[in-house]
């Protein structure tokens, strides 16, 4: 059998002769070709090349021609900011501004990058019949979202009637480029809803089921085939995307496997994923890539299942490493190899997170797959980066894209499981759901008030490394970095090197390598300080 053929036998859960495979080949097709993001996704004849290397290279039974979650968003009137390896992220919410639903209007085949996909579809449909390509669309929630913003989740609370106006809207623009891709030759429509993982089944079945089925329901008549795709922790709503009357639910590492299998095999949907994304086809080896792709094999199966990565590949995925996915599923004996050989578990760099925190300010991390590729992560980072000026000079935050090695040892240190999520103070504190601004404000502030708060701001130190060389200074420098970071204190301690004799004789030193605490102490601001008190602070010292 074809791929194209496997795929529609996997969706329509039949038993198959070999699993199908979907690498979801995004900007990362851009990748394979020396081409960067922002002008890979405007460029079909770019998408195209990027596309047929991805072929030729991971030897695929299905792909998706474009991977771009803002084609939609940008039509109608979001602002986009580009990148070098992600895809464009939307930077604006024309509800939230001055437009008015009225004036949206649903775009139509001609509309800005529109008519770049369909090309990229007509091309491969032609030079490629026998692999089952997908048109994926913005499904109704994430795109009310581009729309509204983060307002979307308070409105769901105090203008319902509003919400569901603009989730008609949406819902009517799905299935407007559902019909699209399916005029231009695509087997598979995949409303990719990746926002639904921040609400409930509740919720769900009020604002997301009422838009999403119809549109599943017009593919379905047309003889096609649809997918629906959500990515973080939405685990609680895997039933309800079932009850959307898809052929298929593909879901990312976030959500076990085995869980989704028997959802979906109950309510006779096939399912797809969850080959993890950064750990393993970013940050891991082709073995890695092969083991995590053979346990996906176990629990999938043969019957209704399709492998594929848990979202868009991230651009910069080692090409060895999808290749070598692609080898296990097209050769049994490796598989058989594979199962057989005694596996060695490599060692994990961690943190000693123990007294993480400790310092006066209080640091919120935001562990994300990276804020410009994700939209989860991009809002869950909006969320944070909107209310820290609240809490100017107390409150310090950084997000950690475990696309970045010493961010996910930064994960795995703090045991977090699931992105995106906040933690404050090394404490894991929203998981996988973006926080109203009142319920983060007052995580935040709780977390103040356990600490003194006459103590934030009240002191800064410097840690002097006194050494000779820098290869004497190198063990030294590497142990008292690791400490500052294993207390969250970089903004708090400055680490510096000394290595002029002068200097070091200054404070005492003659024997290398050594390390001065210097710590210093806010004493007088806005105002020349008496003589006096002066006298009386240097008494201290």
């Amino acid at each position: 059998m074809q791929g194209r053929d496997l795929i529609q036998a996997a969706f329509r859960g039949e038993k198959v002769e070999r699993t199908p495979w979907v690498p979801f080949a995004g900007c990362h097709a851009g990748a394979l070709i020396g081409a960067k993001a922002g002008e890979f996704l405007r460029s079909a004849d770019l998408v195209v090349r990027g596309l047929e290397e991805a072929v030729r290279r991971y030897r695929p039974d299905g792909l998706p021609a474009m991977f771009d979650l803002q084609i939609e968003a940008e039509v109608l009137g979001c602002r986009l900011v580009w990148a070098d390896e992600n895809p464009p992220a939307v930077a604006s919410h024309p509800l939230a501004e001055d437009v008015r639903l009225p004036d949206l209007k649903v775009p139509q085949p001609d509309a800005g990058r529109i008519p770049l996909a369909l090309e990229v579809c007509r091309r491969l449909r032609a030079a490629h019949p026998e692999l089952a390509l997908y048109g994926l669309v913005t499904g109704p929630f994430t795109l009310a979202m581009h729309l509204l913003g983060t307002d979307i989740f308070m409105k769901m609370f105090d203008a319902p009637d509003e919400v569901r106006q603009l989730m008609d809207f949406c819902r009517d623009t799905c299935a407007a480029m559902a019909g699209y891709y399916m005029d231009a030759g695509c087997d598979v429509v995949a409303v990719v809803d990746p926002m639904t993982s921040q609400i409930g089944p509740e919720q769900f079945m009020e604002f997301v089921h009422p838009y999403a089925a119809p549109v599943f329901d017009a593919v379905r008549e047309r003889g096609r085939l649809g997918s629906f795709f959500v990515c973080g922790q939405a685990q609680q709503n895997v039933e309800a995307m079932c009850a959307c009357r898809p052929d298929n639910v593909s879901v990312d590492e976030n959500i076990p496997l085995d869980f989704v299998r028997d959802i979906c095999r109950a309510r006779q949907v096939s399912f797809g994923g969850n080959l993890q994304l950064t750990v393993v086809l970013l940050l891991g080896t082709p073995e890695d890539a092969q083991r995590n792709a053979l346990a996906c094999l176990e629990i999938g199966g043969d019957q209704g299942f399709v492998l594929a990565p848990g979202c868009d590949l991230p651009y910069a995925t080692p090409p060895a490493n999808l290749e070598a996915v692609a080898d296990i599923v097209h050769d049994a004996y490796r598989r058989e190899v594979l199962r057989t050989m005694a596996r060695t578990e490599t060692a994990r760099q961690t943190l000693n997170m123990r007294e993480y925190g400790q310092i006066d300010k209080v640091i919120v991390d935001v562990i994300t797959l990276d804020s410009e590729a994700c939209a989860p992560c991009q809002y869950m980072v909006e969320a944070v980066r909107s209310v820290a000026p609240h809490f100017e000079g107390i409150v310090e935050w950084r997000e950690h894209k475990i696309k970045h090695k010493e961010s996910l040892v930064f994960m795995t240190s703090l045991m977090v499981k699931n992105i995106p999520t906040i933690c404050i103070d090394g404490r894991i504190t929203f998981v996988s759901r973006i926080p109203r601004r009142e319920e983060l404000v007052a995580a935040i502030q709780n977390r103040i008030n356990e600490k003194l708060r006459g103590r934030i701001q009240r002191r800064r130190a410097s840690l002097l490394v006194m050494a000779r060389t820098d290869a004497e200074a190198a063990p030294v420098l590497n142990n008292v970095t690791r400490a500052v970071r294993e207390l969250g204190a970089e903004s708090e301690v400055n680490v510096e090197v000394v290595k002029d004799e002068q200097q070091m004789l200054t404070y005492g030193v003659s024997q290398t390598p050594a390390v001065v605490l210097a710590r210093y102490q806010l004493k007088s601001a806005g105002a020349p300080p008496e003589t006096l008190a002066v006298k009386e602070w240097i008494k201290d010292v």
